[in-house]
Order: structure tokens, then C-alpha cells, then sequence
């Protein structure tokens, strides 16, 4: 999350995207050192009200994932779009 008031995602700074991507870097080497069964990750922006955003600051999500923790992991955030998830 940027120190910057900055709604949206596409109007990061470089030096904004650099230190987000530094971020997600050290916060997955903290998360897979400290718990052996995180397989993946799923990183997630919601970028405007009609996708999900409901703070209008920028922020990313990091999600873990396990194997097994939904029934039918692949097409990962493609899925909310439904007939986009498998292909």
C-alpha cells in the first residue's frame, strides 16, 4: 500500500510499483518460511468500485494457497469470471 494517496493501480509511480513488488517478495519468503504447506499464491489488485474495490486507496492482496484448498484451483482469479475460469 503506497504512503501516496493513489486510487488506482495504474496511476502508481515506478518507484511505487518497485517497492510494492519488493513487498510481495519478502512478505511470500516470510509466509512459505513460516508455514511448509503454502503451495502458490494468488496476488490480487481490485482496481474500481465494479471490481470489488471498496477502499479507493491502493492496495494488494497476497494469498496463500495449499493444495486442496478449493476443488478446482486452476484459472486462479480468472474465476470470477465463471466461463473464463477453465480453458
Amino acid at each position: 500500500m503506497p504512503k501516496r494517496h493513489v486510487s488506482d493501480y495504474s496511476d502508481l509511480y515506478q518507484p511505487e510499483l518497485n517497492a510494492m513488488t519488493a513487498m510481495l517478495s519478502r512478505q511470500r519468503e516470510d509466509i512459505l518460511r513460516r508455514d511448509p504447506t503454502v503451495a502458490g499464491f494468488n496476488v490480487g489488485i481490485n482496481a474500481g468500485a465494479d471490481a470489488g474495490q471498496i477502499i479507493f486507496h491502493v492496495n494488494v492482496h497476497l494469498i496463500p494457497r495449499r493444495n486442496g484448498d478449493v476443488k478446482e484451483p486452476r484459472g486462479g482469479v480468472r474465476g470470477v469470471i465463471p466461463r473464463k475460469q477453465s480453458y
